[in-house]
């Protein structure tokens, strides 16, 4: 099965895909993922990669298109393949239409008063880098990681500010994104509030897997 995977930062894409994977055995290829590998290849596409990035530029639509297509003619993409991270513009779109056919779209709908909750209830140890909530996964110390000891603290993209910033810029780039699978009948949502367990069961049941 071919999917996309679509939803804001905290709607828990990562946790989900790595679920998805074993549900579906198809690879979840994010474009992350995609460049470190070109870059750790040292391939063409990865050098230049590297360079963009090194001078501290976005990756453009045309290399990221090109890797992403290198990425899907790899053989355990063959089968189908969970994207995350693309596309993420109504001409990366269109541009994967031209090599891919993608069965469903599958967008993670969570409201931004629950992801800001959610993030910014995180909680990083400076030691060991284990994770901790407010609210969910309370330390048995308050600012004290179980694991070390360490002080717990909350990283600067975690913070409120930086939180809505973060989620005005999803919602500019990918609103056009739900409109346009939609029209095509291909995008279902899933509610991305619950438990994962729960988010899982609604999956499996929006694309009718066992």
């Amino acid at each position: 099965m071919k999917l996309i995977f679509l939803g804001p930062p905290g709607a828990g894409k990562g946790t989900l895909a790595a679920k998805a994977t074993e549900i579906l055995n198809v690879p979840h290829i994010s474009t992350g993922a995609i460049f470190r590998a070109a870059i750790a290849a040292k391939s063409p596409l990865g050098l230049k990669v590297k360079a963009i990035i090194d001078s501290g530029k976005l990756v453009d639509d045309g290399t990221t298109i090109e890797l992403v297509k290198e990425r899907l003619a790899q053989s355990d993409a063959a089968k189908g393949y969970i994207l995350d991270g693309f596309p993420r513009t109504i001409p990366q779109a269109e541009a994967l239409a031209d090599f891919s056919t993608v069965e469903k779209v599958v967008n993670f709908d969570i409201p931004d008063s629950s992801v800001v909750e959610r993030l910014s209830g995180r909680r990083v140890c400076r030691g060991c880098g284990a994770n901790y909530h407010v609210s969910f996964q309370k330390p048995k110390k308050d600012g004290v990681c179980d694991a070390c000891g360490g002080e717990l603290y909350t990283r600067d993209d975690d913070k409120k500010e930086a939180i809505e910033k973060r989620l005005e810029v999803y919602r500019a780039q990918t609103a056009p994104l739900i409109d346009h699978y939609r029209a095509k009948g291909i995008l279902v949502d899933v509610d991305a509030r619950p438990q994962v367990d729960t988010v899982v069961a609604n999956f499996r049941k929006a694309l009718s897997v066992q």
